[in-house]
């Protein structure tokens, strides 16, 4: 009864799937400013049918958050992120010699001659201060949650921010970056990680990371020595890498293919892991009802 109302729009995150109770699929929400319709007005009421329309339609859906991929980098401005993705697979992201070119999630997938695929996500620049939601802040960190794996992408020169800000060693980088997440979510803090060091072509790039392998191998004594690590950078869980891989993605690719299998051997390890604990589980449930 009436004229034609206005549209209702409900706004979702990005990578959210659309379905019917009968799993019949809609749409997918990837990109900022996808819609989908799911059920459609019926028509208003003119003068001639004294304003009596048509009912409009009723449809029952299931919004599915998905994951954004697999991998997702974890990293400061202008660590490498993009050029790594654009190294490991064939996506073609915004590469510049400036922070911030990455503005939004680009995404990559890798495939490997047996046909596995990965996916890798390159995310927004993350900065000290991220958990109060300086920066990307937020924003960054709600995507970081929606990936299965972590990957740290440490500049092995470490990061300034603006010339007249501190520069931060590459050690410093990971422990800010473990501490922005505790801050933010700590079981972050559980997923799977690997840390990967990128622009090992420059200079003394080598000797560096004996150091920060050194550094990180004997990291609950590292973190004591003020020297090398200011105590308001230390976090209260230290996230532990299963892999550190040093590399250089504009000049080896050697060291990006190696990347890419030591990333699947992470994840394989992780998900026959979960399996392992899902029928352990299940056999306990079997056991007290028989």
């Amino acid at each position: 009864l009436g004229e034609a109302g206005e549209d209702l729009i409900i706004k979702v995150p990005i990578g959210v799937s659309v379905t019917t109770d009968t799993n019949q699929q809609l749409g997918d929400l990837c990109i900022p400013g996808d819609q989908v319709v799911v059920a459609k007005g019926g028509m208003g009421g003119i003068e001639v049918s004294q304003f009596l329309g048509t009912p409009g339609e009723k449809t029952i859906v299931r919004l599915n958050l998905k994951l954004l991929g697999d991998v997702g980098f974890v990293g400061f401005p202008n660590a490498g992120k993009s050029t790594l993705l654009k190294a490991i697979s064939r996506a073609k992201p915004k590469i510049a010699n400036y922070p911030f070119t990455t503005l939004r999630p680009n995404s990559g997938i890798c495939e490997f001659k047996d046909l596995r695929r990965i996916s890798f996500v390159d995310l927004p620049g993350l900065i000290e201060g991220a958990h109060e939601n300086i920066g990307m802040g937020h924003a960054f960190l709600k995507h970081v949650e929606r990936t299965r794996v972590l990957l740290f992408v440490i500049d092995i020169n470490g990061f300034q921010f603006k010339p007249e800000s501190p520069v931060r060693s590459a050690l410093q980088t990971i422990l800010i970056l473990n501490r922005e997440l505790e801050l933010y979510k700590d079981d972050m803090l559980e997923k799977p990680a690997l840390c990967a060091i990128t622009k090992m072509d420059s200079r003394g790039a080598e000797r560096k990371f004996d150091e920060h392998k050194e550094y990180l191998g004997d990291i609950e004594n590292v973190i004591k020595d003020t020297s090398l690590v200011e105590p308001e950078f230390v976090p209260s869980n230290l996230i532990k890498f299963d892999d550190l891989v040093p590399i250089s993605a504009k000049f080896s690719p050697k060291s990006v293919n190696e990347l890419k299998f030591r990333v699947r051997k992470v994840i394989d390890n992780f998900e026959s892991a979960q399996s392992e604990h899902m029928l352990k589980d299940l056999n306990e449930s079997v056991d007290l009802k028989l």
